[in-house]
This record gives C-alpha cells, structure tokens and sequence, in this order.
C-alpha cells in the first residue's frame, strides 16, 4: 500500500472514532442556542394518497418464531420467493424498524429503535414489487399516522433500482426494498460535528431490527451499503444534500 494510500485510510477513519466530541463547543448547538428541534416526520402534502396501516394490535397473528430463534437463523437472504408478503407483514417490519411508541414534544419520540438523544434522523422509503393491494412505486412511512405515503408510481422501477444498486439483482427479485435516508440537521441539531458517527451506528441499530423482524414472519433481508449514491437519490426525487440515502435492505419470502 503507498504511503499517501495510507494516510487517506488514517483521514477516514476518524469518522469512527469519537475525538472530534473533544473539540466541541456544545453551546453552540442550535439546540443549545434555543432553536427549536426539527420536525419528527419530514413533511408532506395533506392532499396526497395515504395508505393507512394494520395497527400494533394486529401483530400477533404473525411473527410466532422466538426472538433466541430469529437471533439464531439470522443472515442475509438473497433469494426469494415469488410470494407477495401481506401489507400486515408490511407494517410490522416498519412498526419493528421505525415504530412510534410515544410522542414526547414536537421534536422528539421514543421508537422501537435506539437513536443517539432521541433524533432519529432516518427516514424510511419503500420500493414495494410485491405487496399485496399495493401498487409498483415508492412509498414514505409515516411513524407518527403508521400509513404508507404513496410518492409515485413507475412501471420500470425495477430497471431503475437494479441500475441504482450497480446491477445487483436482489432488490428486483425482493417484494420490497427499504431505502433509508438521512436528515443529518435532526442529528446536527443536537450533536454538530459530531453527528456522522451516531447517524451511521442508528442506520445498524434499524436495519438489525429489520432482519431479526424479518425472521420472525419467514422472511429474509440483504443490507445493501453498495449504491450509486447519486442515482438513488434521484430515484428517490429528493436533493442528496439536506436529505440522502445512507442504507438499504432488500426482503422478501424466505426460498
């Protein structure tokens, strides 16, 4: 390995590590300064299609391996059933991977996921092929209402995320493909510069609780961290700045 090879390795793990909190000056925060949080859920058009979701209540109908079980049997799964997976099955990875437990204030909820001072800066957007009574097309969860937020629908959307996952074909043989971004400022609020980390290690903590969830119904998921970041933001109509893709997981049927 050359020498300059080695001190770019160097530059980029410090985002592992956590001396930057050392050079901090938390005071000067937007949280510390008194600007008020951002909001929980990004924000949307009141007017647009909104699938409302099987409730938590609905849950013990599916889900019967025990949690030593799933732990067990957890891997990535590459291939898939033909098999829809029912829009119950559906809201209970989301419920497991983003579920809402208790509204605290206008910026802050406790969910089935740990996320550092409670920011939870993911959102979660759905490629869905094979769900029962939903259309091909993108979807946004919505924690707080637990509904599916239809954002648009497209006939090649399996060209599209194929070619956005550089040609790996598990998300086209998937029911559906969970596709997290990140609003870093939810995190930045709080943390500053010391916020990229924490956003990284909240993407792990969802994304286990998708495959262990996964389990539990006979399903199986793929974490994918290999995407054209470019690309996916595209597909996903947002501005790759403010809001970008940082983690996906295809699912689908177990084979």
């Amino acid at each position: 390995m050359h020498k300059m090879d080695k001190e770019l390795i160097r530059q980029y793990r410090f985002l592992l590590k956590d001396t930057v909190r050392k050079a901090i000056d938390f005071s000067r925060t937007d949280q510390y300064q008194g600007i008020a949080p951002p909001p929980i859920e990004k924000p949307y058009d009141k007017n647009a299609k909104r699938i409302a979701l099987p409730p938590f209540t609905t849950f013990q109908e599916i889900g019967k391996t025990e949690l030593k079980t799933a732990i067990l049997n957890r891997e990535s799964r590459r291939s898939y059933k033909l098999e829809a997976l029912t829009l119950r099955e559906l809201a209970f990875l989301l419920w497991a991977t983003q579920g809402v437990k208790e509204k605290l204030d206008a910026g802050h909820a406790l969910r089935t996921v740990p996320s550092a001072g409670c920011r939870h800066s993911l959102e979660t957007y759905l490629c869905v092929l094979n769900i029962e009574s939903l259309d091909q097309g993108i979807y946004r969860y919505l924690p707080l209402e637990h509904q599916l937020l239809l954002e648009f629908k497209d006939e090649q959307l399996p060209e599209k995320i194929c070619e956005a996952t550089f040609g790996q074909p598990y998300p086209v043989e998937a029911a559906v493909t969970f596709i997290w971004t990140t609003i870093p400022y939810r995190m930045e609020w709080r943390y500053g510069l010391a916020s990229a980390k924490v956003i990284a290690i909240e993407a792990g903590h969802v994304c286990q609780n998708l495959y262990l969830a996964c389990e539990a119904i006979g399903a199986g998921a793929c974490a994918m961290a290999a995407y054209d970041q470019e690309a996916m933001d595209e597909l996903l109509k947002i501005d790759g700045e403010d809001e970008f893709t940082i983690y996906l997981a295809s699912v689908g049927r177990k084979d």
